[in-house]
């Protein structure tokens, strides 16, 4: 049975969603002044093979995902949302920068899966802050803002990281300085999280035992089609090595990343707003779309310039989906459940990403390096076909 949750009015708090969008803008910096360089690092200086790399990244999404659906139930239960992210920056704040003084391969993965806990611990509750802090009829252009944000932290990152590897470029530790480096940014996050962004409690407590309340059946069945595609959805860390294969020189990976975040940050507010207009799963499908288009792309490459147009066209993947998806799940669940119902979503897509990255990095050890490509373009068609049909029905 679906909550029989009385309608109450929205009231969204104002300036919450550009400081919560801020707060990211400065993780994303610090996230992304590491990750184009990560997988570089950890094949080309430490030695680890592809299908290590491929659970490092994957344990990262499943890492948090194993805390994003506690942290959503006790964000509803309790009410307040922004002790939980706070401590999920604050986890990333230590183990990005111990990445720097260790080199076994368990180590890593130790450390990959406690950034991937932070980011559990905060996902969930933030989306629940922004949604809280929105009405429903400009959502979709709420979430696209906090997106472009945090995605143009995404495009600083990178060109800060070509920066420090062009100054420390005959430097012997320029990676490990790098990753010590990451912890600045995150500064910044504290400060907004204390002073600026609103807390935003349940506009109605729910009556007895969270979990036995339940989500509606739409939810579910969207949820489910998530997963389909999240199965051929591997880390973006196959596309960095692939733009490598295909004769990108290392320097010049930030700021093909940069190229790839600025599209992203540059279409989320005009596509959220789409959204609005013409329907979330619309902008989905355009959005599923692009991906399968961009990983057949990057699966028939052969010349390097091919990796920059890619990337870009792949920004547009991530502007219809991410902020419009969760705009979404917003739509239909109520406010005092959303942080569990976030919970859910990001633990069910995250725990795809293991298997994603790990079916991606066995094909590209055993099948070579288009393989990963061919198959999450195809699953992505795959997912397309699903959520059509999704579109045509009326689930209750």
């Amino acid at each position: 049975m679906e909550t029989n949750t009385p309608p109450v009015k929205e009231k969204p708090k104002r300036g919450n969603v550009f400081y919560i969008g801020l707060i990211s803008f400065f993780g994303g910096i610090s996230q992304d002044m590491f990750v184009p360089i990560l997988p570089l690092y950890l094949t080309n200086v430490l030695g680890l093979d592809k299908v290590l790399i491929g659970v490092s990244e994957g344990l990262v999404t499943s890492g948090a995902s194993l805390f994003k659906i506690v942290a959503g139930f006790l964000s509803d239960k309790l009410g307040k949302r922004k002790p939980f992210v706070f401590l999920g920056y604050f986890f990333s704040f230590v183990a990005r920068p111990l990445l720097a003084f260790v080199s076994a391969g368990s180590a890593i993965l130790g450390l990959r899966f406690l950034d991937g806990v932070g980011k559990g611990l905060k996902d969930s509750p933030k989306d629940a802050l922004i949604a809280d802090s929105t009405t429903q009829s400009t959502r979709g252009k709420e979430f696209g803002v906090a997106r472009m944000l945090d995605t143009f932290g995404s495009v600083v990152g990178p060109i800060v990281l070509f920066g420090l590897m062009y100054l420390l470029r005959d430097h012997p530790s320029k990676y490990h300085i790098v990753l010590v480096l990451t912890m600045v940014p995150l500064f910044f996050t504290f400060l907004i999280l204390k002073f600026k962004v609103k807390e935003t409690p349940a506009v109605h407590k729910t009556v007895g035992p969270t979990f036995k309340v339940s989500l509606p059946r739409k939810f579910y069945v969207f949820l489910g089609i998530m997963i389909v595609f999240s199965i051929g959805n591997s880390s973006d860390a196959f596309l960095v090595l692939r733009s490598q294969d295909l004769g990108v020189a290392i320097f010049a990976i930030p700021l093909v990343y940069a190229l790839f975040n600025f599209v992203y940050a540059s279409a989320s507010v005009p596509l959220g707003s789409l959204s609005d207009k013409i329907g979330r799963q619309k902008v989905i499908i355009l959005g599923w779309m692009a991906f399968s288009l961009s990983y057949f792309g990057f699966a028939f490459a052969n010349q390097s310039y091919q990796a920059w147009l890619l990337f870009a066209f792949y920004g547009l993947y991530y502007a219809t989906t991410e902020g419009v998806a969760k705009a979404f799940v917003a739509d239909m669940v109520p406010s005092d459940h959303r942080g569990r119902a976030y919970g859910i979503y990001n633990t069910a897509i995250g725990l795809s990403a293991l298997p994603a990255s790990f079916i991606a990095g066995l094909l590209w050890d055993k099948a070579g390096s288009s393989a990963p490509f061919f198959f999450g373009g195809t699953v992505s068609l795959f997912a397309v076909i699903l959520l059509m049909f999704f579109s045509r029905k009326s689930v209750s």
